[in-house]
């Protein structure tokens, strides 16, 4: 398997201070698995390539592998010819200080974005060209894919999932090598080694300038982690967690940001007695709050005994404890703790601690998630969660010109991805419903505007199939 980088940036020769390995002569390194050669096809002052070729020896995969594994494709696999996992740990390994971005003799350059040119020979891509855009293009990848035929004699059986991929971009040396550290593995969806928590410090200490704020942040995680669910649940909280630096002093800073934009018009506290208007009309008696945050709403439902079993889920454990400072937890009566659960989970993953209430609240939600993530929350909430109702307000981004101080085309939240007009909201609302058996119904919140509607809208859905 084959990775080569070139740089095209005078003198391209300095690829090999970046890299941290000379353009004269050849290196070789050992690892269980095979061999691995740096060498440089081209070394000239306007271009510079230096090639990895990693020689994994299939024999020695044999004797290393599970003695209780009979199966053929412990013999018979693409592993010595294509790059993945092998071509990770060898990245690591190899161009270990040039990942650090350290560099003792060119110093400035290893902080220098370069126009650089990545080229991997074969690349597994299990979801296909798509997929691999997907997780490159958002990184500001130019991106060029050549697919290979499964076999070239036998054209109609199709293409295989192998492509020879390049990636252009100007860049930081140190990201674009960590970007092919943790994607690498992810196209190919596998690995060669055992995956525990370990990996987990692996991934977020490889991603944190980057992972928490890709589109395709949970596939990654999720292929990163072999599918291990739990793995990834632990890993999507740190990460997110960590994403908000210090969460509770992020909240505070975030949360003084809308506030400021909204206190003239009290708009906190006409969404919560909204959302508590609308959970005392339909005789909910079981309250899921999904994104309780740092608990406001919780606090209210608490001091409401026809409320008798509330459950706040948030994805950060900090803003959970929080809410726990908020409820004054360690100090609540024992009847009334045991009303109150909170537990840590995300909002894109199937949890059955959701099933069996009779409401769920979004309070302010959806807009911290991702669009492309928007699908899997719907399944989480409306397909396996089923709740009876679910309540969900979100910004009307029309209103936002009523703000004074928020710039034109600024949304109310750093945080949020998106802010949806009142005909983009309904629309979404009502395919959801349609597709998961719900009657919508909308309501304004807060004082509503001739032109452009009330600052907060809201969706209540109500299950048609719903008995009593």
């Amino acid at each position: 398997m084959l990775l080569t980088i070139t740089m095209t940036r005078r003198p391209a020769t300095d690829l090999g201070y970046l890299l941290h390995k000379n353009p004269g002569r050849r290196h070789d390194f050992q690892f269980p698995f095979g061999r691995a050669y740096v060498f440089y096809p081209q070394a000239t002052r306007d271009r510079c390539t230096a090639a990895l070729l990693l020689d994994v020896d299939p024999v020695g995969l044999v004797r290393r592998a599970d003695k209780d594994d009979q199966t053929i494709d412990r013999y018979v696999n693409d592993r010595p010819y294509v790059a993945s996992s092998f071509m990770s740990v060898a990245l690591s390994r190899v161009y270990r200080t040039a990942m650090t971005g350290r560099s003792k003799e060119r110093r400035e350059l290893a902080e220098m974005a370069i126009p650089f040119e990545a080229r991997l020979a074969v690349l597994p891509c299990r979801g296909g060209e798509a997929f691999l855009r997907s997780l490159f293009e958002p990184l500001g990848y130019t991106v060029e894919a050549k697919g290979h035929p499964l076999d070239e004699k036998f054209p109609e059986w199709g293409a295989s999932r192998y492509l020879t991929v390049t990636l252009k971009k100007e860049t930081v040396l140190k990201d674009l090598l960590t970007h092919l550290y943790v994607l690498i593995p992810v196209l190919d969806d596998d690995k060669h080694y055992w995956v525990g928590e370990d990996e987990i410090q692996k991934l977020l200490r490889h991603g944190q300038t980057w992972l928490a704020t890709h589109p395709e942040r949970e596939r990654i995680v999720e292929r990163y982690l072999r599918h291990r669910r739990r793995l990834a649940r632990q890993a999507l909280a740190q990460l997110l967690d960590e994403d908000q630096s210090d969460p509770d002093a992020e909240e505070e800073t975030h949360g003084r940001e809308e506030e400021e934009a909204e206190e003239r018009i009290g708009l906190s506290e006409q969404r919560i007695g909204a959302v508590l208007a609308v959970l005392r009309s339909g005789g909910a008696q079981r309250v899921a709050d999904l994104g309780c945050g740092s608990g406001r709403l919780l606090q209210r439902l608490l001091d409401d005994a026809s409320f008798e079993q509330i459950l706040g889920m948030d994805v950060s454990y900090r803003a959970l404890e929080a809410a726990q400072r908020r409820l004054r937890w360690e100090n609540l009566p024992p009847r009334k703790k045991a009303r109150m659960t909170l537990i840590q989970g995300s909002l894109t993953y199937r949890d059955s601690r959701l099933a069996g209430f009779d409401a769920a609240v979004l309070l302010e939600v959806i807009e911290h998630l991702d669009e492309a993530r928007l699908r899997s929350f719907e399944r989480v909430v409306f397909e396996f969660a089923q709740p009876r109702t679910v309540v969900m307000t979100t910004p009307n981004v029309e209103y936002n010109v009523r703000f004074e101080g928020l710039p034109a085309g600024k949304m109310r939240h750093r945080d949020h991805r998106f802010e949806w007009t009142r005909e983009r909201f309904e629309a979404w609302a009502r395919e959801v419903a349609g597709r998961h058996r719900y009657t919508p119904r909308f309501l304004p919140v807060g004082s509503v505007d001739a032109e452009v509607g009330p600052p907060t809208q809201m969706a209540v859905f109500e299950r048609t199939d719903s008995k009593g």
